[in-house]
């Protein structure tokens, strides 16, 4: 099949997308993209969590317009002011800072640690768990071995681990978090790789003469891709709350930096006296693993075929 342009209408290229026969491969990835989409917006669970991880984009990237005051401002003649009051919507903290508007600028943490968490763990542990699977022998011994040695850590334990001797700061925090991250997409990797590394489509890329990089790449990395999506949304709420671990440790984004876990940890003195100022940014971090989780079960309802009916 050759690839075709998609029509520039907005009918023609439903009917394109929709189509019972495609006549290229452009047009078949498209057609399998659209009927994903179509039965993922169907779930009303997952237009709530496509909703909240949104507003999370939206929030982190219009921040300066949304915050109702700059996230460091100190004003101690009004600090700890309950939520409402003053003009401050989540009220202040111990430092007279608008809670909302650092919350606001918070966002902008989480989705750095999770965009680039999320585009380095995935891809070093899709090339870890598909070359395992492939070569076998003693290459798959080794590299799983040392998968189970991260394993063996409790994440938060390990990431602890690489930021004390990397120090304290939101770049090594998001180094450690990602080094620690990915030995579950491997073992994810190179299971479905050894599921599908005797198909008879492998065989016959081998006949053509597909070398095993190629065959690596071109055939068995992208029937990995649908389950290692899966587990990264699946993984995002477990990658915040790591984050905000190491900031509610220190260890994280460093002061005046406005984190959500950072945030909490300068509250809990206050906490039976002035619940709001760790419970605002809490409840951040709550509706956003929230969102993510929700989306990451509808999106193994759509992409994986074994999990229907």
């Amino acid at each position: 099949m050759s690839d075709m342009p998609a029509p520039s209408s907005a009918g023609g290229l439903k009917a394109w997308l929709t189509s019972d026969t495609p006549r290229s491969r452009l047009q078949a990835r498209a057609i399998s993209l659209w009927f994903a989409w179509r039965d993922l917006i169907r779930n009303p669970l997952a237009v709530v969590g496509l909703v909240i991880i949104a507003v999370l984009i939206l929030m982190a990237v219009f921040a300066p317009l949304i915050a109702t005051a700059p996230p460091n401002q100190q004003d101690l003649a009004n600090r700890l002011m309950p939520p409402g009051t003053g003009g401050h919507l989540l009220g202040t903290d111990d430092l007279g800072r608008d809670i909302f508007s650092r919350i606001v600028f918070g966002s902008r943490v989480t989705l750095e640690v999770v965009a680039l968490v999320a585009i380095t763990a995935p891809v070093f542990g899709l090339i870890v768990g598909t070359v395992a699977g492939t070569l076998g022998g003693w290459v798959d011994r080794v590299l799983m071995r040392i998968t189970d040695i991260f394993l063996a850590f409790p994440r938060l334990i390990l990431a602890l681990a690489f930021v004390a001797a990397l120090g304290p700061g939101i770049v090594n925090a998001i180094l450690a978090i990602a080094l620690t991250a990915w030995p579950p997409y491997a073992r994810v990797a190179r299971a479905e790789t050894l599921t599908v590394r005797r198909a008879d489509y492998i065989a016959a890329a081998r006949l053509q003469g597909a070398g095993t990089l190629r065959i690596i790449t071109g055939h068995i990395m992208p029937m990995c891709l649908s389950s290692l999506i899966i587990r990264v949304t699946l993984d995002m709420a477990g990658i915040i709350l790591t984050a905000a671990g190491l900031g509610f440790l220190g260890l994280g984004a460093q002061p005046p930096l406005a984190e959500w876990g950072a945030m909490i940890s300068a509250g809990r003195q206050y906490l039976l006296s002035h619940w709001w100022v760790a419970t605002m940014p809490g409840l951040a971090i709550l509706t956003v693993s929230l969102g993510f989780n929700l989306l990451g079960d509808s999106l193994r309802d759509v992409l994986d075929p074994r999990g229907a009916g």
